[in-house]
């Protein structure tokens, strides 16, 4: 009970710390901070607006990219995976969760840039170029690749969650569909995914957690430039490189803002995960009253 009580007050002094230490910010530009979309240090003049879009940009491309792979290896893992296959694989997945974010920073730098910029933009370019999504050079260091990599990180930890939500599922789910004569498919998309689909999103949810909050790899791979634009081939910034690319040599006023940055960055962390855990929560509760039925 004390080191819960004590974990909850860390919390809160923490908000309460970011709250007083970026009120010179909030004080100056109030709530127009959160659309403004000027960061001059030069003028002073400093908005959160083109960071907001740049976070939520790779965010949505990690997960418009990573849900449907970490989805289909969890059912791979959970419902057809060999026995002699599952156990490594299911270590693997979860080991590639533990890897450190500048690790893939590294890895993207030297070894994802190059296909990016050669191959796989070149690709995109030619068939939807006509699109302000895919519009510009192809160079290796934009939202895109900061995206794929995001896409990248956050699958073993949606692939990890999704698995054990689908092998909490009773078998006689699965067994009264196989009954009514369905195929191994239907059972798998009409038994067990309807009734996993609470853990499911919670797993998205949490996948969606790191993505918004993730630093080093990101930094190192979105081309560090202020502004917004349509164009995926565009650099751009999230507003956790933004802290990490200027918290050095901020003073004043832009130490302020940035402060206040990392405190928009908490609060939607803070909802994301709060989120997460009330979903989870909620399928936990389903296991134990699920009937035999469909």
């Amino acid at each position: 009970m004390g080191v819960a009580t004590l974990t909850l007050v860390l919390v809160w002094a923490l908000v309460a710390r970011m709250i007083f230490d970026s009120q010179s910010s909030i004080d100056r530009f109030g709530a127009s901070f959160l659309w403004g979309s000027s960061w001059n240090p030069n003028q002073d003049v400093y908005g959160a607006l083109p960071f907001i879009a740049g976070t939520l940009t790779t965010t949505l491309l990690a997960l418009l990219i990573g849900v449907p792979l970490s989805v289909g290896i969890a059912i791979y893992l959970a419902e057809l995976a060999p026995p002699w296959l599952k156990n490594p694989l299911s270590f693997v997945v979860e080991l590639l969760a533990a890897v450190p974010s500048v690790i893939y920073g590294l890895w993207a730098m030297y070894a994802l840039r190059p296909i990016m910029a050669d191959s796989v933009e070149p690709f995109f370019k030619s068939f939807l170029g006509w699109t302000p999504l895919f519009q510009g050079d192809s160079i290796g260091l934009d939202k895109f690749t900061a995206g794929v990599i995001l896409a990248i990180m956050i699958i073993p930890t949606i692939a990890s969650v999704s698995k054990e939500a689908l092998m909490a599922v009773p078998d006689s789910q699965r067994e009264a569909a196989l009954s009514l004569g369905a195929t191994r498919y239907e059972t798998t998309r009409i038994a067990v995914l309807s009734y996993a689909r609470s853990g499911i999103f919670g797993a998205v949810i949490l996948g969606l957690g790191r993505a918004v909050g993730e630093t080093m790899a990101v930094t190192m791979t979105i081309g560090n430039a202020n502004g917004i634009s349509w164009s995926l081939l565009d650099p751009g910034q999230t507003m956790a490189s933004l802290i990490a690319n200027n918290w050095g040599e901020a003073q004043g006023l832009q130490l302020s803002a940035l402060i206040e940055i990392g405190l928009v960055l908490f609060v939607v962390a803070l909802i994301i995960n709060v989120f997460a855990r009330l979903i989870v929560g909620r399928f936990m509760k389903r296991i134990p009253a699920a009937g035999g039925g469909l």
